[in-house]
């Protein structure tokens, strides 16, 4: 499950990598056949990077319900119930212990 969270962070880190890069080329193609100005290619790759961005994060969103859904579906707890088991153990021992004396 672990090794699905980490392929798919790779996956983005890659795709950002790539598409990067491909906007920066498509800008410079769209430069030279279309005369854009140099802003004007700027504008174009800026553009291009918040969409990435947004596609980027709505990945990550889902891959993170993934990785909660399939923990769900193996009876793992999250580490906010494991923290509060914890919690209600050591007030349990608190009690214990202390109505034994």
């Amino acid at each position: 499950m672990f090794e699905l969270a980490e392929k798919i962070m790779l996956t983005g880190m890659g795709a950002l990598c790539m598409t990067q890069k491909k906007a920066e080329e498509l800008a410079n193609e769209m430069k030279e056949r279309f005369n854009m100005t140099e802003e004007e290619g700027k504008a174009f790759i800026e553009k291009m990077q918040q969409n990435f961005e947004q596609s980027q994060q709505k990945l990550e969103e889902m891959a993170q319900q993934e990785v909660r859904r399939a923990a769900e579906r193996v009876g793992m707890v999250t580490r906010e119930e494991f923290e509060q088991l914890q919690q209600r153990i050591q007030q349990l021992e608190q009690t214990l212990a202390s109505s034994q004396k």
